[in-house]
């Protein structure tokens, strides 16, 4: 059963906004990402102690683990005893994290959902904002700025409003909008939704700040059309042409992808929401006037993700200035371009099915779900907030953080047995230096919402639904550069929770034994 979490940002000092989080956690299944010393797992002691006499015993009689300590004698201080193993698990996470054990993961690594082999995909395809090409954050600023100024100018919104500017880093993808409490959440999984969900905090921060009531559905609708507006009305892609050198990053890179996939004699082909004179300047820039000799189609405004359901729509074909042209679609040519369309007719006029089809989008539901759910195609996301997460996950900071709290978490476990007024006061300040560091690990990503990720040990929502739907992921497309064309891709396997005894933090201190019945048995 899914649990629903919801929790309202406020602001502090300064101008930093509120927004509406929600955070759905899977209680079923929960991987653990530490491969160190610590949580002994539900029931699982990382020591094993003599059952108390005069209690049944079941089984063989087991001896004490290597390097455990007994248990205090009876009238014993027991503070002094949880106080010892406490610092005796302290060194031993530090001594088994030695200088230099950081910088384990690669941020221009491609990492699996499922096992996918290179050499059986002929076709690759692709989207073209934020998959081919990446932008910077200038255009988060000048999305932001340009939809306030629609929200005070035509929709008449309190001119304080422009005060605020836009905090790049505020807001994460997987955020929910509470829009009706409760019946209708807005999901924000795009990246472009970025500056629309700063905004919306900015105008609830000033409302509130204000003192105005303001009724949030309307709110949310006034925004998201300020928002579609600077999409719509071509002003974003204004903006970018003038200036693709300062828009568009790792341009150089695309083109050694494409070309090294043509000359390894794959087919290639484009399906975009943008409209081609803004594609045929991007690519342009990115990979030489004669970028169309690379892909053996290139379809525009495409209308994603209606394209993958509505039969409905023909495809027409441009000509070379970009003017619509009225002949009927036999079939889809090399090098032509191609407007709207759907799926099914892509179908019928390629016979591009199933596996042997690689699609790689950052949109996980308007680009790769039906694809993969309804088609049977390979899918690749883009998530540029990879290579920043794990560049943090790299740090000795988070290193040493992580792996003593799940330490401290098997810990705490593990000595909640002892229930008189001393102890209870340790496992107390255990508690509180654990919820600490769980904190302290959380905003190293974001201060406010933590990782796109993994809401402390739950997967988010926006990590189970990229499990779901993409077959691979990686930071930027250029990540295929740093594998052969037929490499094949295995995902690892994650624990459960019933097999957390099993993983490797429990392995490397030697905490594979019984579960400790002797100590529970006086339960049943």
């Amino acid at each position: 059963m899914a649990a629903l979490g919801m929790a309202a940002l406020r602001r502090g000092s300064g101008a930093a906004p509120r927004l509406l989080a929600v955070a759905v956690s899977c209680q079923s299944c929960r991987p653990k990402t530490s491969q160190c010393p610590g949580d002994g797992g539900h029931g699982q002691p990382k020591d094993h102690h003599p059952a108390a006499p005069g209690r049944a015993r079941r089984g063989a009689e087991p001896g004490p683990a290597a390097g455990s300590q007994p248990l205090p004698a009876e009238g014993a201080d027991t503070k002094t005893y949880l106080w010892a193993r406490y610092h005796e698990m302290k060194k031993l996470v530090y001594d088994l994290l030695p200088p230099g054990v950081c910088n384990l993961l690669n941020p221009a690594a491609i990492y699996a959902n499922n096992e996918i082999s290179l050499g059986d995909v002929e076709i690759y395809g692709f989207d073209y904002d934020y998959t081919l090409a990446q932008y910077s954050n200038l255009l988060h600023s000048m999305i932001f700025n340009t939809a306030r100024d629609i929200l005070i100018e035509q929709f008449k919104y309190p001119e304080g409003l422009g005060k605020y500017d836009y905090i790049p880093g505020f807001a994460i993808r997987g955020l929910h909008y509470d829009v009706q409490k409760g019946p209708s959440l807005k999901q924000f999984m795009d990246i472009f939704s970025l500056p629309e969900m700063t905004l919306l905090s900015s105008v609830i921060d000033y409302f509130i700040t204000h003192g105005i009531e303001f009724d949030q559905v309307h709110l949310y609708k006034d925004i998201s059309d300020a928002i579609r507006d600077v999409h719509v009305k071509g002003v974003m892609y204004k903006w970018i042409e003038k200036d693709l050198e300062q828009y568009i990053l790792h341009g150089d890179e695309i083109y050694a992808v494409l070309n090294r996939l043509v000359n390894h004699k794959k087919k290639l082909f484009l399906i975009t929401n943008s409209p081609f004179s803004f594609v045929d300047k991007g690519m342009k820039h990115m990979v030489g006037k004669n970028w169309r000799d690379l892909f053996d189609m290139v379809i525009v405004q495409a209308d994603k993700p209606n394209f993958f359901t509505d039969r409905r729509k023909p495809f027409r074909k441009l000509d070379d200035k970009g003017s619509l042209q009225w002949d009927k679609i036999n079939q889809l040519e090399k090098g032509k371009i191609y407007k709207e369309g759907n799926l099914f007719d892509f179908l019928r006029l390629t016979g591009w099915r199933g596996s042997k089809v690689l699609y790689f989008g950052d949109h996980l539901y308007s680009d790769l779900a039906d694809l993969m759910l309804r088609h049977g195609w390979r899918t690749g996301a883009i998530v540029p907030e990879l290579e920043t997460e794990i560049r943090i996950i790299n740090t000795e900071q988070y290193m040493h953080s992580l792996t003593w709290q799940q330490a401290l978490t098997g810990l705490l476990e593990r000595m909640q047995m002892y229930q008189d007024a001393e102890s209870k006061q340790v496992l107390l300040e255990w508690m509180k230096e654990r919820q600490e560091i769980r904190s302290l690990t959380k905003n190293l990503f974001n201060p406010q919402f933590g990782s796109i990720f993994r809401t402390f040990h739950n997967p988010t929502y926006f990590s189970r639904r990229l499990v779901r739907f993409s077959d691979i992921y990686m930071a930027s497309i250029s990540c295929l550069l740093n594998y052969d064309v037929n490499f094949t891709f295995y995902p690892r396997r994650t624990p459960l929770q019933h097999e957390a005894p099993l993983w490797m933090d429990q392995l490397c201190t030697g905490c594979m034994k019984t579960p400790f019945l002797e100590e529970m048995v006086h339960i049943r």
